[in-house]
């Protein structure tokens, strides 16, 4: 189970990557997209950016905030919730496994799924 601090920021992060996808779709720009949420959910970009990394926790007010700003009801941000999509750190480590993967050969790849399968237990 996630701590309640990163239940928040994956669930802000999900909110946020909808917000991107919706913008992206009516042909916006990538570009500039960061700062237009954090204009919609009433935060500078730099708070935006340490709570998405998780340098700064999303405090109850500001969870409350943003859910209010986002039509969720109280409380939202706090649900642990099956992810969306993939978090910046997954899409790295899927390239590099995927890279690696690719890199060697039939018995490289077999200890690696070896290897995987015995990490998640």
């Amino acid at each position: 189970m996630s701590s309640p601090a990163t239940i928040r920021r994956l669930n802000a992060i999900a909110l946020f990557q909808s917000f991107a996808e919706e913008r992206i779709n009516a042909g916006d720009p990538p570009k500039g997209l960061e700062a237009a949420w954090a204009a919609r959910i009433g935060v500078s970009g730099a708070t935006w950016s340490m709570a998405k990394s998780g340098a700064r926790p999303l405090g109850d007010k500001l969870a409350r905030q943003i859910e209010h700003l986002c039509g969720k009801e109280s409380g939202w941000l706090d649900e642990e919730r099956e992810p969306t999509g993939l978090t910046p750190a997954e899409q790295q480590f899927l390239s590099q496994a995927l890279k690696t993967y690719r890199a060697t050969n039939s018995d490289g790849r077999k200890k690696l799924r070896q290897w995987l399968k015995e990490f998640g237990n």
